[in-house]
């Protein structure tokens, strides 16, 4: 072990400075260890990239004309007072401070605040006894490559943590998420000031120090994972006290660090990165750090929709990497194919488990066997060595959101498991289909291009995601396949009949047990003269012409437009279940007299198209399933003398589905009253 005391290097480094030595030289000197106090000054202005600069001060034009200046004084003035200068110094810092604030303002557009942080930055670098010219670069510096964008309450940075969080301890972040606590409530000053505003001097100059020489701006993000991660046991104990109480414990964590602790407490975030997939580095490094305007107007989704991601995403380019570096110590992957069977038989990866995202909603026991199976593969996989084998588990799905509404149920499930190490292959198929284009029968097994949904999209499209597989796609197991390809094959073949059970199960052919209804206490008053149109249980469907709305016209609209009509009392995000078990993102709008359906237009961001209209008053049973009570099934038509005559039938997948079905049933029973009335 290294001897901490040994100050042997310093003399060189000292020697290599005096020669004007660049940032790589430093860095190779100090390998990891913290700077003399003595060249700290200098080695950070290396480290920084502002060694020769110009004095952008010269710049100003003395003009003190903000409408937010008289805070930027005192706010300054509030510092200097803090921090104990001599008190013929404290004029000249105040006035320098507010030179540069108002300066940075002025030349970036940006608005200052009291709490943004700037003050507590520029702390640590008065120590240090910076000219005011260098002190201005060193801050400008530090500001545009260490600091994230949108470091602010819901911001983009904290919608990222959170799923790093969720990647390496699901069961805490499931913890802080069912009490609502997002990370911009206890770690915004953390990133907005680099843990400044929270640790003492000494310790917040020496954790610069392994910082500034790594020269990541994204060891930020593992260094509060670190913290969060082993405030662990006393944050969970905290189950009875408030969710302020547990913020304030969680934003003083930080304060406990000693200057001792540093080189561990990096090296243990250093750690943290090699266990993480580095996709989002690239896709983030743009639009969170850096001078690129374009990367703040960057509409990628993969950056956009991060706040609604459901765990870490990871690029195809990345697994194939991995697969690649079969010795390497970085992240290893286990890659999940929650693909319909015959989508998986026309082409995957070769290390790839098939598990059909269709299970668990068709058959939860069959799916837990798979899930046990898979289980045991991965372990299998690892013990021996192979390929396949990682502890990091990457769910793959077609890329098309129709089939991929169910790899996110399984994934989901996964994550209510607390499993560990949970990503999305980013894109799915269609991506590493893409990926693999001028190399598809060697990167793929399997691949058949008549099949291949990506190769013959109109053949996919014409038969519903249905078709066929032939039988030259299954192959007999040979002496001395591994295990991993026995399990993959029988769960291979098991999934060949499961898009007809899926149907089957959304359909209602079979009946699982008889129609149970709830009592009157629980659901309001029935039809005049019926039983209560609203169930639980196992519903069991008519013979009708569910699909007969997909007739109409297309009126294509904008949502927001009507999600804020006036006479809509009630919208509700949902996802409508066709019979082929396809998923369309939807909306669900309830009216005082009628439910609209608006399905979106994938392709028109914004866009949808009015799937149906429907009269309340027309709606003649409400069921749910007694196993997946989101699954809700409206029945349209006529209550008859000789019983109920259905006419059409719409189902969805409602988050909120109690909620729904009581305004709904509310609506319904307001039109009857007006029509005896």
């Amino acid at each position: 072990m290294e001897d901490e005391n040994d100050t042997s290097w310093i003399p060189e480094l000292e020697t290599a400075l005096l020669e004007g030595c660049d940032f790589g030289r430093v860095k190779s000197i100090c390998n990891g260890r913290l700077f003399p106090d003595h060249l700290r000054q200098e080695i950070w202005q290396i480290c920084l990239g502002v060694v020769g600069k110009g004095d952008s001060l010269s710049e100003f034009d003395g003009l003190y004309d903000m409408s937010e200046q008289g805070q930027v004084r005192e706010d300054c003035q509030s510092l200097v007072d803090r921090i104990g200068n001599e008190e013929e110094e404290k004029v000249a810092i105040v006035s320098d401070l507010e030179t540069i604030l108002t300066l940075y303002c002025k030349s970036r557009g940006a608005k200052y605040g009291s709490k943004n942080g700037w003050l507590e930055i520029l702390q640590p670098m008065l120590a240090l006894k910076l000219s005011r010219s260098d002190l201005y670069n060193c801050f400008y510096a530090i500001l545009t490559r260490f600091i994230p964008r949108e470091c602010h309450k819901n911001g983009k940075p904290f919608h990222l943590f959170r799923l790093l969080l969720l990647y390496h301890d699901p069961e805490l972040c499931s913890f802080l998420d069912t009490k609502r606590i997002t990370p911009d409530l206890y770690a915004l000053s953390w990133f907005q000031t680099l843990f400044a505003s929270t640790c003492d001097l000494e310790v917040t100059h020496k954790m610069w120090d392994v910082y500034l020489l790594h020269s990541d701006p994204f060891l930020m993000f593992f260094l509060a994972l670190v913290l969060v991660v082993n405030a662990k046991e006393q944050v969970m104990a905290m189950e009875d006290d408030s969710k302020q109480q547990i913020i304030e414990t969680l934003r003083a964590v930080p304060a406990a660090l000693e200057s001792e602790d540093i080189e561990d407490f990096c090296s243990l975030a250093q750690y943290y990165s090699s266990k993480t997939p580095q996709s989002f580095r690239r896709d983030y490094q743009g639009p969170l750090f850096g001078l690129s305007i374009k990367a703040q107007k960057d509409d990628d989704p993969a950056q956009d929709q991060v706040s609604q991601a459901l765990c870490l995403p990871v690029s195809v380019a990345e697994l194939l990497q991995s697969n690649t570096n079969q010795g390497s110590d970085g992240v290893r992957y286990f890659v999940v194919d929650c693909r319909p069977a015959e989508q998986y038989n026309s082409g995957h990866l070769p290390t790839a488990f098939h598990l059909d995202a269709n299970l668990m909603l068709q058959n939860p026991t069959e799916f837990g066997t798979a899930v046990q199976a898979l289980c045991t593969t991965q372990k299998q996989a690892i013990a021996a060595g192979s390929v396949a084998g990682g502890e990091h588990l990457c769910f793959m799905g077609s890329g098309r959101e129709e089939e991929d509404q169910y790899v996110n149920m399984v994934v989901a499930n996964f994550l209510q498991k607390n499993s560990q190490y949970v990503s999305v292959a980013r894109g799915g198929y269609s991506a590493l289909h893409h990926a693999l284009r001028e190399q598809l029968s060697q990167g793929l097994l399997d691949h058949h291009a008549k099949t291949c949904i990506m190769c013959n999209p109109e053949t996919a499209l014409a038969s519903g995601g249905n078709e066929t597989d032939t039988s030259e796609d299954f192959h007999p197991l040979e002496k001395g396949d591994s295990f991993f390809d026995k399990m993959s094959s029988v769960v291979k073949t098991k999934g060949a009949t499961m898009k007809e059970k899926m149907v089957k199960y959304i359909k209602n052919e079979h009946n699982i047990q008889a129609e149970r209804h709830v009592s009157n206490r629980d659901v309001g008053k029935p039809y005049r003269g019926s039983a209560s149109v609203f169930s639980i249980g196992d519903d069991e469907d008519d013979e009708v012409n569910a699909a007969s709305s997909d007739e109409e016209a297309r009126e294509v609209v904008n949502i927001d437009t009507w999600l804020n009509k006036p006479d809509v009392t009630h919208a509700f995000d949902c996802q409508e279940v066709q019979e082929n078990g396809y998923l369309w993102k939807s909306h669900l709008l309830v009216t005082k007299t009628h439910m609209f359906i608006l399905r979106e237009i994938p392709n028109k961001k914004g866009m949808a198209w009015i799937k149906a209209r429907r009269a309340l008053g027309s709606i003649v049973k409400i069921t749910s399933k007694k196993r997946h009570p989101e699954l809700i099934t409206f029945k349209y038509g006529t209550n008859e003398d000789d019983g109920l005559h259905i006419t059409s039938i719409d189902r969805f997948l409602i988050r909120k589905a109690g909620e729904a079905t009581k305004v709904i049933k509310t609506q319904i029973m307001k039109v009857l009253d007006a029509l005896e009335s």
